[in-house]
């Protein structure tokens, strides 16, 4: 093989190179080499302020918009429960979860109690079949079928997880207040100085699945303590302690920060206040609790004290069970 030809080289402050950009020769400009080629300006096709011709001066509106609302009822997502035949026999006590009722496992009791009535008649016996065009009476009232609604509320402090409060404190139904029709409630819940993610739904079949014990779903907090936590207390946890005559261990305990005091930790028990009493236990105070996450569910970019919608597919992920 020859000797490769040496390539001029640039910026090199020396030998046979160009030393600036002015004496650098310039390439495919139609003038020759080592011309300078002349500069001329693209004219401009769109960009940034021109090129969309603009009518009527402002983007149209739609009818009925109003710029005021803080709300739109079209942001809200439909959910569409896909039936195989819309004529097949439907089970009594789903068609009540359906309808935003209660679980299924509920409305078993109430059948069996005999407060649902089917066509005027009262119905006891469990596992009845009955068709859509069926009347179904529930507390003396005719239950209709009503479109599915899933809301992820970030909780804030002071506020109760509960429907309505006979001491008029603030509750989470009056954060979520106007958000769609549907007659929704809380799945589970957070004390009242617990933050974080507060699922609410009429989908009595799902609120059941997450919260039933058998399902373990799992939930990661925030906690920070009224002093740091010692090794051997750390080492007692995660052996598990008692609570309610059961054996309650972490998952996980992790710590985030520098210190001790401020603890990471996820966990499946459904207990109430499981969290609080796993820690008092070993002698400690919980100074602050927030849930990060449940059943797979993030406040992410959700601010606290307000709420969004589940998409599509996370309605789908709960319902399949994909979520831990």
């Amino acid at each position: 093989y020859g000797e490769r030809p040496q390539r001029p080289r640039f910026n090199n402050g020396g030998g046979n190179g160009y030393n600036n950009m002015e004496e650098r020769p310039r390439f495919n400009n139609g003038g020759g080499y080592g011309q300078a080629r002349p500069q001329q300006r693209r004219p401009q096709q769109g960009g940034y302020g021109q090129g969309r011709p603009q009518q009527g001066g402002m983007r149209q509106r739609t009818a009925g918009y109003n710029p005021n609302a803080k709300y739109s009822k079209k942001k809200q997502i439909e959910y569409k429960e896909i039936l195989a035949d819309p004529n097949e026999p439907i089970r009594l006590n789903k068609y009540l979860a359906n309808a935003g009722i209660c679980s299924r496992r509920e409305a078993d009791e109430l059948i069996q109690q005999g407060l649902v009535k089917v066509n005027g008649t009262v119905v006891t016996e469990l596992g009845t079949k009955i068709s859509h065009n069926d009347v179904v009476e529930y507390d003396e009232k005719v239950v209709a079928l009503e479109s599915k609604c899933y809301i992820l509320l970030n909780k804030p402090k002071d506020v109760v997880t509960t429907s309505d409060d006979p001491n008029g404190r603030k509750t989470v139904m009056d954060l979520v207040k106007g958000a769609c029709n549907e007659r929704i409630y809380p799945v589970g819940r957070l004390d009242r100085n617990t933050t974080g993610v507060l699922l609410l739904t009429n989908d009595g079949d799902l609120a059941a699945k997450l919260t039933h014990p058998k399902f373990g779903k799992k939930k990661i907090y925030a906690v920070t303590l009224d002093r740091d936590l010692d090794e051997i207390d750390e080492a007692t946890l995660r052996e598990g302690v008692m609570i309610d005559d059961e054996k309650v261990s972490p998952d996980a305990l992790e710590f985030p920060q520098e210190d001790r005091k401020h603890i990471g930790i996820e966990i499946h028990s459904g207990q109430n206040r499981v969290v609080r009493r796993m820690f008092e236990r070993v002698g400690y105070k919980v100074t602050k609790l927030d849930r990060v996450s449940f059943a797979g569910l993030t406040k992410k970019n959700v601010a606290r004290g307000k709420y969004r919608f589940l998409t599509p597919k996370e309605v789908a992920m709960l319902q399949m069970g994909a979520f831990e």
